[in-house]
């Protein structure tokens, strides 16, 4: 069984929801997990799920954003750009913001972004700065994407968690410069949410305000 966790997104300026990232969970001995290949749910079966869970969010995602995450293999998958306008249609009036969690071709990215915002969908980095989403990896991306997100739980988890003051610093430098909005995960305290005001950044993400759960 598989189903999708949403987890809230909030407008620290006023403590508001800004949206919910949405979570794809497998069900086996009656316990969730991550997926063991996300890819074994094709993307049609993956955007059909995820409109029942907007309307199971009813209001609390009228006008707000919905983040959905794609793969390299889904992007490959001519089928996706299709199965995504689909659901933005079905899914007016929420916003819905694509995330790339894979680096692909700066082609591929040209080509996911003018098609997106012609049917006003969003295109979001992932984890920058970690994994395959390394700054000489998607530097020549910025221009065509709206948003970057930022793992700090990242940096916890390879030991490097002395860095983040100075990723924080050098990624929001970089969304100044290309006038992009910013969305930081792994807020867990007070303290990183003090450190997020600090670079300027209000969109936050984590145990503090929220962890993944079934709608």
């Amino acid at each position: 069984m598989y189903r999708f966790f949403a987890q809230p997104q909030i407008n620290a300026r006023d403590n508001s929801v800004y949206g919910y990232e949405v979570l794809l969970r497998q069900k086996d001995c009656n316990i969730w997990h991550l997926p063991k290949d996300f890819n074994d749910v094709s993307i049609q079966e993956q955007t059909r799920m995820l409109e029942t869970t907007v309307n199971q969010l009813k209001t609390a995602v009228n006008h707000r954003v919905l983040a959905f995450n794609i793969n390299l293999d889904q992007v490959n998958n001519p089928l996706t750009l299709g199965s995504l306008i689909a659901l933005k249609k079905r899914i007016d009036p929420a916003a819905l913001m694509i995330e790339l969690t894979e680096a692909p071709t700066l082609q591929q990215v040209k080509e996911l972004s003018l098609t997106l915002h012609q049917y006003g969908i969003g295109l979001v980095l992932d984890d920058v700065g970690t994994g395959s989403n390394t700054y000489e990896n998607i530097k020549h991306f910025l221009p065509y994407v709206d948003q970057i997100k930022l793992a700090m739980q990242n940096l916890r988890e390879s030991g490097d968690g002395e860095r983040i003051p100075e990723y924080l610093k050098f990624w929001s430098k970089q969304a100044y410069e290309y006038r992009l909005d910013v969305v930081i995960e792994g807020v867990e305290d007070e303290r990183d949410q003090m450190l997020a005001h600090e670079f300027g950044i209000n969109i936050h993400q984590g145990y503090l305000y929220g962890r993944p759960s079934l709608v």
